[in-house]
Order: structure tokens, then C-alpha cells, then sequence
């Protein structure tokens, strides 16, 4: 929602809807619309005195990681450490995070500058990804970690229900993208960075997969590695489907 939307009963409809699609009510919107203010909203409404949805993108960012690795604990019980860490990062991987952020149309719903709106806030990797983990945040802070963990999964549910122990995880996707690449007589892929979204303490990496001229995927990730490791595993996935 732009600042020319934000008004009471704009604010109620959209509240509302987002309520429907995350499958929880609150009792305080306070922390819902906290949650989807973006610092830049902040910028042009100074005197308003509202606050952004920086400190519970942290607070969200921590929420995640406790209830992701609960919940695969629950369902891998026999696996190691190292296993569990694979899918875990799998599960809270930067582009899983869009993907969970798009389930949800959570960009519809942000509160962005009129400059940030228009330069495609809404569709920005680290803003979605960031404003996931600070309305996951709102959940807790209003029902307690029962009612986060409720909504997370349902929204995960999917992604674990498809998740294939046997597949390559992590580390494994640049190597399994490479052995497919070779077993089609193709190039080794390169690996590029092409975009570098946010401030340094914590920039998102843009990066896209490549043999020859021909773009495999785009990814992005909280670090170089995670951004090459998503962006193969999408390789993958879209080498499948052809």
C-alpha cells in the first residue's frame, strides 16, 4: 500500500485479507502493520511518529529458525546434525523465503515510499524476505509461539511434504548441477553476481547461472555461497522441466 492508500478503512481491508491468507486474527493490527512498514515509509511520514519492521525482521529472523528446526527434528528424527543443518537451510534459504512471501501476495501489503513503490519494492527480494520473518515476529508477539507456529506451517507444509531426503541438498546442488551439465556434453556453469540488494550488515547477493551465453537461473541468498547454492538448485529444477 503506497501513502496515498493508508487510511483506516484501506488499512481494515487489507488487514483483513492478509489475516485470511496467513489463517490467523489478531488482537493487536498495531503489530501486523508494524510488520509491513518499510523503513522508507518511515522516511516520508517523519512526524507520524510510526516505526518500521526492522527489529522484528530480527526478532521474526529468530522465531524461524527455532520453529524450522523444531519441526524438522520432529519429522527426520534419525538424521545427523549435518542433515538436519542442510534442510534447515534449505527451508529458511533466501529464495524460499520469496517463495513464501509470494504464497501469501505479501507484497501487496506493504507499506512502501512512493520512490520504493515505484522502483519495485514490492517485488524486491530482501524486502519480501525481510518483511516474512518481521510478520512471523507479529504472529509471535500476539499469540505466543503455538500461534507462529501454526501459521509457519501451513506455510511450509508444502515444501517439506516435496522435500526428497534423497536429492542433493545444500552443498551438493553445484556438484549435481555440474554432473547433469556434463552427462548433457554441456559447459561447466559460471556463477555471477549481478545484483547486491540492502546495506552491508545485511546485503542479499543477486546471482545468475550460466553456460556460455544461455542463463540457467537467477537466485539470491544472505551470503555469495547461499545465492550460488539457490541459484542451482533452480538450475536443476528448470533443466528437469525441459
Amino acid at each position: 500500500m503506497s501513502e496515498a492508500t493508508r487510511d483506516a478503512a484501506t488499512e481494515t481491508e487489507a488487514l483483513t485479507a492478509l489475516e485470511t491468507l496467513l489463517g490467523y486474527q489478531f488482537q493487536n493490527r498495531a503489530l501486523l502493520l508494524r510488520a509491513l512498514t518499510h523503513r522508507s515509509y518511515i522516511n516520508e511520514q517523519e512526524d507520524q511518529g510510526l516505526q518500521n519492521n526492522e527489529s522484528m525482521e530480527f526478532l521474526g529472523d529468530a522465531v524461524l529458525g527455532f520453529l524450522v528446526s523444531a519441526r524438522i527434528f520432529a519429522r527426520f528424527p534419525d538424521f545427523n546434525e549435518g542433515e538436519l543443518s542442510k534442510i534447515k537451510a534449505y527451508l529458511v534459504s533466501a529464495a524460499n523465503l520469496l517463495h513464501l512471501a509470494d504464497k501469501i501476495h505479501l507484497g501487496d501489503f506493504l507499506f512502501l515510499s512512493k520512490g520504493e513503490d515505484k522502483a519495485g519494492g514490492r517485488k524486491k527480494r530482501a524486502i519480501l524476505a525481510d518483511a516474512f520473518e518481521a510478520v512471523l515476529a507479529a504472529v509471535y508477539l500476539d499469540g505466543g509461539i503455538g500461534a507462529a507456529e501454526s501459521v509457519l506451517a501451513r506455510q511450509i507444509e508444502s515444501l517439506l511434504a516435496s522435500y526428497d531426503a534423497q536429492r542433493p541438498t545444500s552443498g551438493d546442488f553445484k556438484s549435481a548441477l555440474q554432473e547433469r551439465l556434463r552427462s548433457m556434453g554441456s559447459p561447466e556453469p559460471m556463477y555471477e553476481i549481478v545484483d547486491e540488494i540492502g546495506p552491508d550488515h545485511k546485503k542479499v547477493f543477486v546471482v545468475e547461472v550460466r553456460v556460455q551465453d544461455r542463463v540457467l537461473s537467477q537466485s539470491s541468498g544472505r551470503s555469495k555461497k547461499e545465492a550460488q547454492l539457490a541459484a542451482a538448485r533452480m538450475a536443476l529444477e528448470n533443466l528437469k522441466k525441459q
